[in-house]
């Protein structure tokens, strides 16, 4: 993937049977479109260059059936590993918890859920009937990246919106461009995790 250029924007699509979305960068230009491949034993994800599918760029897979402590493969278009995001199994059961690996394991970052009460609020109330269609307004949950040293290096918020969900990722202090392409692999198959979840 060229340069990334934040801050990025995840937008849902709605009316899809697919949980699918497309990312722009700054510019207003699509990096990419993600679609997870439905009645799959095993989680998968493809993430194409555009709408249109023409080209596939990556493929994110679980490397098993039961995600309770499962990894995700980050692997290009020739199915060279990449990197990877592993799940910490109970500590992801209260609180979004994430780890960002290089392709021999090497932890290089962190995802965290600021505050899962956001998460929580947002479900109970987009349950009550016609109040539930403005939760997208008023709970909006945080996660972020952090490095070794715990520094924040990319903030995920998702965004009011009434009918899809936005997530807006941006920069927070500089991690290299080499593992920007990681960070944004991770926060596409986050985004899939954490959607379903609610």
């Amino acid at each position: 993937m060229e340069q990334i250029h934040f801050p990025l924007t995840f937008s849902f699509h709605i009316g899809t049977l697919h949980n699918d979305f497309t990312t722009t960068d700054s510019r207003g230009k699509t990096l990419a479109y993600v679609r997870q491949k439905l009645l799959k034993f095993v989680e998968e994800v493809t993430v194409y260059e555009s709408e249109n599918k023409r080209k596939q760029i990556y493929q994110l897979k679980a490397d098993r059936w039961i995600d309770f402590n499962a990894v995700y493969s980050f692997l290009d278009s020739e199915g060279r590993l990449l990197g990877s995001l592993g799940k910490k199994g109970w500590n992801s059961i209260w609180k979004a918890h994430y780890e960002i690996f290089d392709p021999q394991k090497k932890h290089l970052f962190t995802i965290r859920e600021d505050n899962p009460w956001v998460k929580v609020m947002d479900y109970i109330f987009s349950e009550i009937p016609i109040l539930g269609l403005f939760s997208g307004y008023f709970f909006n949950p945080t996660y972020r990246v952090t490095d070794n040293q715990g520094k924040s290096i990319v903030k995920l918020q998702k965004k009011s919106s009434f009918w899809g969900r936005k997530f807006e990722a941006s920069k927070e202090i500089a991690s290299g461009d080499d593992h920007n392409e990681k960070i944004l692999l991770g926060l596409m198959m986050l985004l899939i995790l954490e959607r379903r979840r609610g």
